[in-house]
């Protein structure tokens, strides 16, 4: 399953991101976390010192890299040039697990606190007025469009804050989106913007309400959010411990805390998995910028690239796998 977490800025999505991969990486599931947040805290909140986490490799670097691997011997794609972020896989493309050895996770993934972490990498001082973050975030749609997770597999990906999510298509990879939000109004606006473009397409949004501190910030969540409400993270002597650099066991997390990322796991699993909605979705929104920007960059046709034969999923894994 491909879990997003998003939320306001400071409403807690990265630590929640990281209590909920560490409480996967207890149980040994196979997980691959990624970072596609502007501002790159991720690895921190696993337990990276400072020096780890400026050392990451970024994905946002190697994005030639990674189209010419994922390229593989697809006819439809003249070549890794003319690949853009929303390029769906089609026949003769290399696909990804979430586990298994390949060059690009070799090159761009490494383990922090027993969790496998993908970095997108900072938005650096030279990008400054020339770039677009996402640009970077660009290589995290591919991964994910080329990406085939089996039962009882997860990704989990912090996204950037607020509606930049909704600056492609990557907002429709996900099996499950947790929305974090607090008990304030400002972090409700946010979950109301939210919803409101993503059930357009379909998105499954949960709310998990967070820093928590007694029933009248329950009852408030539910005031505003209704059924979306999930459940709850209560303040933490935990978390504080941990963002003040001393992190435990996730064992040691107060029994509320794990009785609510038990059910968000829960919720996970029993998601129905959906894989010709997933491949269509993809081919949706490369049309829609192949017509809007990604044709004239390009300096081609990119509609091409679309093979109307392919669907992702386990099956387009066994074929790879025997082609």
């Amino acid at each position: 399953m491909k879990i997003s977490f998003v939320g306001k800025g400071g409403s807690g999505k990265t630590t929640l991101a990281a209590l909920f991969a560490r409480h996967l990486a207890a149980t040994t599931a196979p997980l691959l976390a990624i970072d596609a947040d502007i501002n790159q805290h991720l690895a921190a909140a696993l337990g990276a010192t400072e020096h780890e986490a400026v050392l990451l490799p970024a994905l946002g670097d190697q994005l030639g890299e990674i189209k010419e691997y994922l390229r593989g011997d697809n006819p439809r794609i003249s070549s890794a040039a003319a690949m853009v972020k929303t390029t769906p896989p089609g026949r003769g493309s290399r696909l990804l697990r979430v586990d298994g050895a390949n060059p690009l996770y070799d090159s761009l993934v490494r383990e922090i606190g027993g969790i496998r972490l993908a970095v997108t990498g900072p938005f650096a001082t030279e990008d400054l007025g020339v770039a677009c973050y996402h640009s970077k975030v660009g290589a995290v749609e591919l991964l994910l469009n080329h990406l085939v997770d089996g039962v009882g597999e997860y990704v989990v990906v912090d996204m950037t804050a607020g509606a930049d999510s909704f600056a492609s298509g990557l907002f429709t990879r996900f099996d499950t989106t947790f929305l974090v939000c607090e008990p304030t109004l400002r972090s409700i606006g946010v979950y109301r913007q939210y919803v409101g473009h993503a059930r357009e397409y379909g998105v499954r949004v949960r709310v998990v309400g967070n820093k928590v501190d007694d029933a009248s910030d329950v009852e408030f969540l539910t005031e505003h959010v209704g059924d979306d409400l999930l459940t709850w993270i209560g303040r933490s002597s935990y978390v504080k411990a941990a963002e003040r650099g001393v992190p435990q066991p996730i064992t040691a997390l107060e029994p509320a805390n794990r009785n609510a990322l038990d059910l968000m796991r829960a919720t996970v699993d029993a998601t129905a998995k959906d894989w010709a909605a997933y491949t269509r979705q993809a081919v949706e929104f490369h049309l829609r910028n192949a017509t809007a920007w990604a044709n004239d960059r390009v300096g081609e046709d990119l509609a091409g690239q679309v093979d109307p034969e392919f669907v992702l999923g386990p099956t387009a894994v066994d074929l790879a796998d025997h082609a």
